[in-house]
């Protein structure tokens, strides 16, 4: 992509209404505009993004099995009403009529339209267990929205449902859920530890929160340091390996973890050494639940059991904020230059400077590696403005693409330009050829 024919709209000073690092880099690289409170527009840079973690999170629930539908953003008050949640859910539901006075709402979640959805699609034993999922758009009316996207009113998610015929088998596709999710936040570069959490509105008796550390995190934590040292990639498993997923599992929460909500003192104390103590603040990336019939029950979601007893529908929920994610990759890893992106959710894996635009020998020099680098299948993002040197420099620094090829009469008098790791600053000399080697093997 030429930065000249592309939408980034940047702005040079920081934001008087942004709080927080990523609300600030989201809005100064053009990655989102304000509409209204806690809405917000994707523009092209912040949309490919959404989109990087949107396919991650995607490719894991397929791995796991999960299976992917689409449910509207607009439900019918009617099945809030059977769950008992429609005038529970408080002020955040927004709640409206339409032209025949029929009461609706927008979704904040889904687990009564998803449990009826399978009320009428499943009737035996046979059928089950499934996991259902979705990514879609939400809105809860914050009474405060701030932050930006990490606390917005309307809202990406990856809401998932699984459906068993027994608490021990809801248990396992909990597991799957759970390891999923690890190895999903693994990918994109981050640390999300577990933590015993509150179940909150949706209601259970089994929870965990998965939390990357920020100082403005929302939640309080508490855990052990060791959490630190585990290998958060290796995930791997077969997800039909029940015994094994549950050791697993257990092997990544032998350890003391839990949010000001299930925080007790006295067994973090009795637990934890004191050395190994840490508490701070946490950004929720991800919440997974075990409701059991909580829903199934109200909703007559009842399936025939082998011996022809009809049995009540065990389930969990599963969540992950999609475009929260983008904020809290941004919260942990920037400088201040601007962001640092982890390859694997970056807009694009390279960000090409011609230091001097004009000059032909650059100009054919960028144009040779635009073109071949493309031709390979990598995403380049080349500024051919007519600018000074110093104004792509900071552009480059601020967007945070993960390289930077530099290409300028100077090196290329002595055959060489410059590439540089945006992560660790270092930089290298070297031919055409061998930067195109590098990315292109």
């Amino acid at each position: 992509m030429l930065l000249s024919r592309y939408f980034l709209p940047t702005l040079r000073e920081d934001p008087k209404e942004a709080e927080i690092v990523s609300h600030r880099l989201m809005l100064r690289t053009g990655m989102i505009r304000q509409e209204s409170a806690g809405i917000y527009s994707w523009l092209p840079l912040g949309f490919r993004v959404l989109k990087r973690i949107e396919n991650i999170v995607r490719e894991e629930q397929d791995r796991s099995g999960a299976l992917e539908v689409l449910m509207p953003t607009i439900q019918p008050a009617d099945l809030w009403r059977r769950s008992g949640r429609y005038d529970d859910y408080g002020l955040e539901m927004l709640r409206i009529k339409d032209r025949h006075e029929r009461e609706m709402l927008y979704g904040p979640t889904n687990e009564e339209m998803i449990t009826d959805i399978f009320r009428q699609g499943v009737q035996s034993y046979k059928d089950l267990p499934r996991n259902l999922y979705h990514i879609q758009w939400k809105f809860r009316d914050e009474i405060r929205p701030r932050f930006g996207v990490m606390r917005g009113r309307e809202f990406l998610m990856k809401d998932a449902y699984s459906f068993d015929l027994s608490a021990e088998s809801a248990r396992h596709s909990y597991n799957k859920m759970f390891i999923a999710y690890l190895r999903t936040f693994a990918r994109m570069g981050l640390v999300a530890i577990p933590m015993r959490a509150d179940t909150g509105p949706i209601g259970g008796d089994l929870s965990h929160e998965f939390l990357i550390l920020a100082p403005t995190g929302e939640s309080g934590v508490f855990f052990d340091r060791g959490y630190l040292a585990l290998d958060w990639t290796a995930t791997e498993i077969d997800y039909n390996d029940v015994q094994g997923l549950q050791e697993r599992i257990a092997n990544y929460t032998k350890l003391y973890a839990a949010t000001d909500e299930k925080h007790d003192e006295s067994e973090f104390n009795e637990r934890v050494s004191v050395d190994h103590r840490v508490s701070g603040r946490g950004i929720e990336v991800g919440h997974i639940f075990f409701f059991g019939s909580k829903y199934s029950k109200p909703l007559g979601c009842f399936v025939q059991a082998a011996g022809g007893d009809k049995v009540e529908v065990q389930s969990g929920s599963y969540g992950i904020g999609v475009s929260r994610l983008v904020g809290a990759i941004i919260e942990a890893s920037h400088d201040e230059a601007g962001i640092v992106w982890p390859e694997t959710v970056a807009p694009f894996q390279i960000g090409l400077i011609n230091v001097k635009q004009g000059d032909p020998d650059s100009d054919t020099a960028c144009s040779k590696l635009y073109d071949a680098l493309r031709m390979s299948g990598v995403e380049v993002l080349y500024d051919d403005r007519d600018d000074r040197p110093g104004a792509k420099f900071a552009t480059m620094d601020l967007i945070g693409l993960p390289w930077q090829i530099i290409v300028g009469p100077r090196g290329l008098a002595t055959g060489v330009i410059e590439l540089k790791n945006r992560k660790t600053g270092e930089r290298e000399s070297l031919s055409p050829e061998a930067v195109l080697a590098r990315f292109t093997a």
